[in-house]
């Protein structure tokens, strides 16, 4: 990878000359094809990867077993930094979307080049945060779209003319054709009608219409209610799960540089008697 790649790295822009030069020197390219697996949630992790070219999808599996796919990178972008703060196995799977040509950067040389740039730690920790943030937004929008379609599933009939109603029962519709109704009977039993009209004053089948329609609909109206009731627990407890598992995420990203500011120590004080002799 050049130093001009490298500047198109977000995390890397603000490196001076030197730093970059020496960042370059760590970095192994590599060719990959489109469909590679570059690995899978689960496997070992021992460094970070920078796209020079191509695409790459990060996915995760969801608990209902199809894939997931939390974001698609392209160049200038990085994956697999979470490796690097603790070596611990990877949290999401990388496969190769568009042929691509890749920078490696493995954990032993990233720790040796923080000791000399700590400010790269800073910009990670940036970047994990808002990647977290973008993740939450996903899991959000899909948790609510799988309770939607989860209750549509389970939908009788019943359930959906229910609902129907209830949508035209609450609406401006219902009251101007209600208006227009009861209007329009009035007119025929008193002027068209005059005398001879089916229910004339003080219209009792009109009455006892309204009375059918009110009985009839109330219950109806309280059924819909309580399945978005039902709906709107579901989303709360999801919302719950999601924050419970970001709270868990950013304890880890905490502890993760708590490790990475150990190593940093340690690399230190291994270096301390040679830089004195």
């Amino acid at each position: 990878m050049t130093i001009d790649t490298l500047r198109h790295v977000p995390l890397f822009e603000s490196l001076d000359d030197e730093a970059a030069r020496k960042l370059c020197q760590l970095l192994e390219s590599i060719d990959c094809k489109e469909k590679t697996c570059l690995f899978r949630a689960g496997d070992d992790g021992n460094a970070m990867y920078l796209i020079e070219r191509g695409k790459v999808r990060i996915s995760v599996q969801a608990t209902d077993g199809h894939e997931m796919t939390l974001t698609e990178l392209g160049r200038g972008d990085f994956f697999g930094e979470m490796a690097l703060l603790d070596g611990q196995k990877r949290s999401a799977d990388a496969i190769v979307s568009e042929d691509a040509r890749l920078a490696v950067l493995s954990r032993e040389h990233f720790l040796s080049f923080v000791h000399s740039s700590p400010n790269i730690a800073l910009e990670m920790l940036t970047a994990l945060a808002n990647r977290l943030r973008n993740t939450d937004e996903l899991l959000r929008r899909s948790a609510t779209r799988n309770v939607n379609v989860e209750e549509a599933a389970q939908f009788t009939f019943a359930d959906r003319a229910a609902d129907m109603i209830a949508e035209f029962g609450g609406s401006w519709k219902f009251i101007i054709a209600a208006v227009l109704f009861f209007n329009v009977w009035v007119l025929i039993n008193t002027l068209l009608l005059a005398n001879n009209g089916f229910d004339p004053y003080p219209y009792l089948l009109l009455s006892t219409a309204i009375n059918m329609i009110a009985v009839l609909q109330a219950p109806i109206i309280l059924m819909s209610q309580n399945r978005q009731s039902h709906k709107d627990r579901l989303r709360a407890e999801i919302d719950y799960q999601i924050n419970l598992r970001n709270e868990l995420a950013l304890n880890e990203i905490i502890e993760r540089l708590k490790t990475l500011e150990r190593d940093c120590l340690k690399l230190t004080s291994s270096k301390q008697p040679g830089d004195e002799k």
